[in-house]
């Protein structure tokens, strides 16, 4: 029997019950599309992490306290942190010895409320640092000018907002020159910074700068230092600049064993690294649970397609008695299994990428195109695996027995 032959009866086969036909494909459409939009949403995700990494600049070092026990006894020792103070920030600014360190920003971070009038608006992520601090962090000004080093030097009381604290306190309103009180400070709005949205459920716009000699003076007294953000020549430069941190901060901490340091190092190059592998092995198991509906699917092709052979099992033995050879059963009853399979994959397809057009708690769910192609040819695959059984069922039946069968 000619191919052409063998798909005109398949589908009309199909055709003669399409209610039945039409659920059995719904299966393995749901499947097709739960691959493609699961892993649509983790790389959408792992996108979103990556662009919240690059933003604080693939050259950057973080330096931040090291959280340790002190006493005999782990479970009823005292936690210590240890301190990363101003000190600190000058020797790694000292280009003799740090001299693949291209700046050094000392950061002081906490909630604030800032006020305007009769507005007020609460930031979890109020910092204190200096101007190269927003070069480090990829940090562009969208109006207004930044406060500068000597500004630094005499603690003025200024600062630079985030697009969304300026919008919650003056609306539509320019904010430049305004003064507001963070905490019970007033200080004056010189800038507000570039939006760059959200970044998942995090708003990256919520955020205000001020130096960090003001913000020390009249906010958080003279203590220790949130972090240290370190900014290597260029992004090659990385590791040395990195040794250079760990053998300056050693000296200044008296560390002699790695084990006792009382800080930690976080390199920005090597966490993008880090979390471009997790958010593929993310996504390659939710493909693997989305695919679990795919073989659900493949079942409920073998239960329809053996259901079929049942119900035409007089007009199997009646092809056969005619002349059809066995061949041509099997080829008939795989066509319906696979054309089952394509049409419920091409749905699958057509609802996963309309899915992946909308964004899930603000994130931009990114089609992959392995996912797609792959997704599809696994439904023809499974459709063509479940439909073999039923299809050399049928081949199988004897032309006398299909003849008597009521």
């Amino acid at each position: 029997m000619r191919p052409m032959e063998v798909i005109r009866f398949a589908l009309r086969g199909l055709a003669a019950n399409r209610l039945r036909s039409l659920l059995t494909t719904l299966g393995i459409s749901i499947g097709v599309a739960a691959v493609i939009l699961l892993v649509a949403v983790g790389a959408g995700a792992g996108d979103v992490i990556q662009k919240s990494i690059r933003d604080l600049g693939t050259n950057a070092i973080s330096v931040l306290p090291r959280f340790f026990t002190i006493g005999i006894d782990p479970e009823n020792a005292p936690i210590q942190q240890r301190d990363l103070t101003l000190d600190d920030v000058d020797a790694l600014s000292d280009p003799r010895r740090a001299p693949d360190i291209l700046s050094v920003s000392p950061l002081v971070q906490f909630p604030v409320t800032l006020s305007y009038r009769d507005r007020s608006y609460t930031i979890q992520e109020f910092a204190g640092s200096t101007p190269s601090y927003f070069g480090v962090t990829n940090t562009e000004v969208g109006q207004g000018d930044l406060w500068t080093e000597a500004e630094v030097a005499t603690a003025r009381r200024v600062v630079a907002l985030g697009a969304t604290p300026a919008e919650e306190l003056f609306g539509t309103a320019d904010p430049i020159g305004k003064r507001i009180k963070i905490g019970p400070v007033p200080f004056t709005v010189v800038a507000v910074l570039e939006a760059r949205g959200s970044l998942g459920p995090v708003d990256a716009d919520d955020t205000a700068v001020a130096p960090i000699t003001a913000v020390q003076q009249g906010l958080s007294g003279y203590g220790p230092l949130t972090a240290i953000v370190v900014q290597a020549r260029d992004e090659e430069a990385v590791p040395f600049a990195e040794q250079q941190v760990v053998s300056i901060l050693d000296e200044q901490h008296d560390i002699d064993d790695p084990d006792d340091r009382d800080y930690q190092i976080f390199n920005q190059a090597s966490l993008l690294e880090a979390t471009g592998v997790a958010t593929t092995t993310i996504s390659i198991m939710l493909a693997a649970v989305a695919g679990i509906s795919l073989v659900v699917g493949g079942i409920g092709i073998m239960n329809i397609m053996l259901v079929s052979v049942t119900e035409r099992t007089r007009e199997i033995g009646i092809r056969k008695a005619v002349g059809a050879q066995r061949g041509a059963i099997l080829s008939q009853f795989l066509a319906e299994a696979i054309v089952l399979s394509m049409i419920g994959g091409t749905v699958g397809v057509a609802i996963g990428l309309l899915g992946a057009s909308i964004d899930v708690a603000g994130i931009d769910p990114r089609p992959v195109p392995a996912a797609i192609i792959g997704s599809f040819l696994v439904s023809v695959a499974i459709g063509l695996f479940f439909g073999s059984y039923p299809a050399a069922r049928a081949a199988s039946l004897r032309p006398i027995e299909a003849l008597r069968y009521e």
